[in-house]
């Protein structure tokens, strides 16, 4: 029989973050016992989880950043990963003027607290929590993102971003931790579980097994990706809590080896060669190139011996998240970047730009795509017109009408269609944030759309299927690819107007028509079958 010997599964160093101080109010200390217990009025978390969120849908880590410059001054980046690195770091700058969050998608709001042995609220921590997360997405200009279901088909938007996912445990100490993350649905739905055995434990198997796993990432979530890979765990639950926890830098802390107790661990020597293979796979942020990833986590953990799940899930180039605490002293959170400009180099970015297409939107459909035709794949190119804004819900009323027989609209046959969800618009802005949204959830549709005479021409972010490169083939169109991640900066350079086309009650949803100046995007599959991802 084995010796008691108790570990923490996940036994972190000491906190290196940097913290700002938000309030001295809302706690104060008690004597219970004989020890000082930290008491919190339910207004610490109230106006800890509002500033957490408006933080971090405006502002990133230093760190993050610096990888961005990183790009720019690396002699074996391609032109593409320095065209989306460039357009990163800009769209940051402006998102961090506070009025456009720097993703249209701004997320679920997750938050994972901490609460040490020696505190006491003696309230529901969670409402005071969620009340926090309602005025953030009500005052400021956020889009609403949750789905209520009435019945097992029927849903309707909540309107305020509630219910947020908020999970609060129990530990040792006299503080309150917090990690607040904002998951938009592009990364998330990049979260996959892999239930496997003990065969794929060696090293050739494992890397084979990786390479393979990586690569169907895409391209959707906007990379460059923080990757995070969860080799075990006692349940496949579990692995997953650690696959979330790894993306956002939680457990950057982890001791780097195992031991007989069965903790975590973290493996920085594969952590550095799965970097490696992804440099090599020539996906590179967003267009081809050497960053598809920033950086890479992987954790190993104990396992029941007859099952092994793997996860593998990413945070995007909108790295949101932040840490946070309660203390004596007052309420905290992480500090974080407000003056990007400083990691932007001083370059000349036509050296990577390229010869850019200008295509005048204005033109009939026929002669869009003859523009477009004389122009290989990978071709940038500008667009400056009318687009027409459709995505999941527009999409599936607009196949209502194909399946009865009344057909396309003409608005879906004369222009464009850019699969994105706007957020609010601030007051004296022509948009809100207004990036792309994941092309792939669409590619159902394009087949019976082209057949009708509309969408011939489409522009989202991220890879499709082999069916929309046969139907682009089949039918003479093309599918466009915006750069992912840049929607504050679209906003305020690229789109002058927008009003609703139809289904006004579908909010975000809702058809729309916008006019552009100069919107940027790539030739990623063309009239004859030729695709950029086909080959990765």
């Amino acid at each position: 029989m084995a010796d008691f010997n108790f570990t923490e599964m996940f036994p972190l160093a000491e906190d290196t973050t940097e913290y700002r101080k938000l309030t001295g109010d809302y706690v104060g200390v008690e004597k219970f016992r004989g020890q000082d217990i930290l008491t919190i009025e339910p207004e610490a978390f109230t106006l800890l989880s509002e500033q957490a969120f408006r933080d971090i849908s405006h502002l990133l880590r230093p760190a993050h950043l610096q990888q961005l410059r990183n790009i720019l001054e690396d002699s074996e980046a391609t032109n593409n990963d320095k065209f989306v690195a460039y357009e990163l770091l800009k769209n940051a700058g402006i998102s961090a003027g506070g009025v456009l969050p720097m993703c249209q998608d701004t997320g679920t709001a997750i938050v994972m607290g901490k609460k040490g042995q020696n505190v006491f609220t003696g309230f529901n921590e969670e409402k005071a929590i969620a009340k926090g997360v309602y005025d953030v997405y009500t005052k400021h200009n956020l889009r609403y993102s949750q789905m209520a279901p009435l019945d097992m088909f029927t849903e309707k938007n909540t309107s305020n971003n509630l219910p947020a996912q908020i999970e609060l445990y129990a530990t040792e100490g006299d503080a309150y931790k917090f990690m607040f993350c904002q998951k938009g649905g592009g990364s998330a739905n990049k979260s996959f579980l892999f239930q496997e055995t003990k065969a794929i434990l060696n090293p050739d198997a494992l890397m084979k097994f990786l390479d393979t796993k990586i690569r169907t990432l895409g391209t959707a979530a906007c990379p460059p990706y923080h990757l995070a890979i969860v080799i075990g765990g006692p349940s496949a639950e579990f692995n997953m809590k650690t696959v979330k926890l790894a993306s956002t830098k939680y457990l950057d802390g982890l001791p780097t080896k195992g031991s007989e107790s069965g903790h975590a661990f973290r493996d920085v020597e594969m952590e550095q060669q799965v970097l490696k293979m992804t440099q090599d796979m020539g996906i590179g942020a967003q267009f081809g190139g050497k960053y598809y990833c920033h950086d890479i986590r992987i954790i190993r953990l104990p396992r029941h011996g007859a099952s092994l799940p793997v996860g593998i899930g990413v945070s995007c180039s909108a790295d949101r998240q932040c840490f946070a605490k309660i203390t004596k002293d007052g309420v905290f959170v992480e500090r974080l970047e407000t003056d990007p400009s400083k990691y932007m180099p001083d370059i000349d970015p036509s050296e990577f730009e390229g010869d850019v297409v200008k295509i005048d939107l204005g033109q009939p459909m026929d002669e869009i795509r003859k523009t477009l035709s004389q122009y290989p794949i990978k071709t940038p190119v500008s667009l400056s017109g009318t687009i027409i804004v459709a995505r999941d819900i527009a999409h599936a009323k607009l196949k209502e009408r194909i399946d009865s027989g009344e057909g396309l609209p003409d608005y879906v046959k004369n222009h464009p269609i850019y699969y994105a969800g706007p957020a609010k618009t601030p007051e004296g802005y022509a948009s809100g944030s207004f990036g792309p949204t994941t092309a792939g959830r669409m590619d159902s549709y394009v087949d019976p759309f082209m057949a009708a005479g509309g969408s011939f021409v489409m522009l989202a972010k991220g890879n499709r299927s082999p069916q929309v490169r046969e139907a682009c083939k089949k039918y003479g169109g093309f599918y466009l690819g915006s750069v992912g991640g840049a929607a504050a900066k679209l906003a305020l350079e690229s789109i002058k107007k927008v009003e609703v086309q139809e289904f006004p009650e579908l909010g975000m949803e809702a058809v729309w028509r916008i006019e552009v100046e100069d919107f940027p995007a790539f030739i990623v599959t063309d009239d004859k079958g030729n695709d950029f991802f086909s080959n990765i």
